[in-house]
């Protein structure tokens, strides 16, 4: 019976979805109660993003980790163990009485998260051959649908019942939703269906003549610097709205546009990777990226902001995935979830390098306007890796044919 793109995948597809929208929380969490927790401990906005700076980093190293689990045990008991550490933070952070403690648990939450991203898109990817990159795209959309879905469900809650309930509601759904979730997707690939995948990787590998740790470097390093460029309006158009005088609630507004582009873009850029491949749509959605921060730079006044900051979202949605869609298309899939979860680590390494750097530059400079010329820079860097890899493989087909006649 026929694994690849069957109406299981598809199944599966649906199931991991829900999975990825409620495990993502754990990332955006710290982000809605930012504000109260700098009013509660009264300390300044810097000392109160710490929390965010350590969740990114365990998101980050998460994606390795976890990717190295999955890999070794399969993504039901790699949920379970992300869910139970989630879960213990969530209820730790209920009670904690400085933003230290809480950073600390961040940390463990962001861990945890990292298996809902990464290694979920790894799993994912072996149960579709023909239709991968949408499939690829919808998973990497959870973190996406997570962040544009939970925070206004938040509203509520955090203005009658305080910050602390929001963590009691997450260790709720954690234990409830995504705990008997990870037991539908128990399910193994078989190893025929694997070896017809792992076959269609190893031709399309010889194209480009490069080993398989030389490739998860390059996608690393652009993934580095496609995501520093990211970073500057995702990490900073709230704070940026309120320079410009517009308030937090706009900026707030904006970033979940953002996020709705965001989705958009993955879905559309799935598509392009089935028709096109990896390669071609991460060079498509880089450029994009570009071009919308250009935009930023000209257009500060409130409508064009709101219009420039969809651009954005739609520009930039798919160009995560991208990396993990070539992981797949040119590497063996028995260790795709340390490769996938090793690039994704590097890409969040990025965000969280680049949501720093922009700030810095804003300090130094007194605006933002260096901020966005330092992510287009950056930006370069990961279109320069793309185009190495397109000329390469272009190359290698011309000295295969030269070398057939």
């Amino acid at each position: 019976m026929r694994e690849h793109d069957s109406l299981y995948s598809w199944t599966r597809l649906f199931i991991a979805l829900l999975l990825a929208t409620v495990g993502n929380i754990g990332m955006w969490v710290v982000v809605i109660v930012l504000p109260d927790i700098q009013q509660e401990f009264k300390i300044d906005r810097g000392t109160a993003s710490i929390p965010f700076a350590l969740t990114m980093v365990g998101f980050a190293i998460g994606n390795w980790v976890m990717g190295h689990v999955v890999d070794r045990y399969g993504i039901t008991k790699t949920i379970i163990l992300a869910a139970t550490v989630n879960t213990a933070g969530y209820f730790a952070a209920m009670h904690v009485n400085n933003v230290y403690s809480l950073s600390i648990l961040q940390f463990f939450i962001g861990l945890g998260t990292a298996a809902a991203f990464g290694p979920l898109i790894a799993d994912t990817s072996h149960w579709f051959l023909k239709r991968r990159g949408i499939a690829v795209a919808l998973i990497a959309s959870g973190n996406y649908f997570s962040g544009a879905i939970w925070p206004p469900l938040f509203n509520n809650t955090l203005q009658s019942d305080g910050w602390r309930d929001v963590y009691w509601i997450l260790a709720l759904s954690t234990v409830f939703i995504m705990i008997p979730l990870s037991f539908l997707l128990a399910k193994k690939i078989s190893e025929e269906t694997a070896r017809i995948s792992d076959a269609a990787s190893s031709d399309r590998r010889q194209n480009v003549s490069i080993s398989p740790k030389a490739l998860t470097i390059l996608l690393s390093i652009a993934g580095i610097g496609c995501c520093v460029a990211m970073s500057m309006p995702q990490v900073h158009i709230v704070a940026f709205c309120i320079d410009l005088g517009f308030g937090p609630a706009v900026g707030a507004e904006m970033l979940s546009l953002m996020l709705i582009g965001g989705i958009i873009s993955r879905l559309i850029n799935g598509l392009l990777a089935d028709k096109l491949g990896g390669v071609y749509t991460l060079l498509i959605g880089s450029t994009l990226q570009c071009t919308a921060l250009f935009l930023y730079l000209p257009f500060d006044g409130l409508v064009s902001l709101y219009i420039v900051s969809l651009v954005f979202g739609l520009s930039q949605g798919g160009i995560v995935p991208s990396y993990a869609i070539i992981i797949r298309e040119y590497l063996p899939g028995a260790d795709a979830g340390t490769r996938v979860g090793f690039v994704m680590m590097c890409t969040i390494m990025g965000m969280a390098i680049g949501g720093w750097m922009s700030g810095w530059i804003y300090d130094l400079t007194g605006s933002y306007a260096a901020a966005f010329w330092n992510g287009i820079v950056w930006n370069f860097l990961n279109i320069a890796i793309v185009l190495f890899l397109i000329t390469r493989n272009r190359k290698s087909k011309i000295m295969r044919l030269q070398t057939a006649v």
